[in-house]
């Protein structure tokens, strides 16, 4: 069976758990050889695993709560349908 990049996006969990069945594991990886798409898909989802595994604490710089709520506002606000 040939995926397309919905499949695959769609089982990417169960690929990386190792719970796909054979046949299908073969067809996302022969998908995956040709597609750079799906490829990063399965990379950044194996990061984000890696990531949310580790117990580490990183401290943020001063201000960085403030400037990230101020880039929100105004991004929001300028992507806000007019009221008039």
């Amino acid at each position: 069976m040939v995926l397309n990049c919905r499949h695959v996006w769609d089982r990417i969990s169960d690929y990386i758990d190792g719970t796909l069945d054979p046949e299908v594991r073969a067809d996302v990886e022969r998908h995956l050889a040709h597609c750079e798409i799906c490829s990063a898909v399965l990379d950044s989802t194996r990061n984000i695993i890696i990531l949310m595994a580790d117990d580490r604490v990183f401290e943020l710089p001063v201000d960085f709560s403030q400037r990230l709520h101020a880039r929100l506002d105004a991004v929001l606000s300028s992507e806000a349908p007019d009221s008039a």
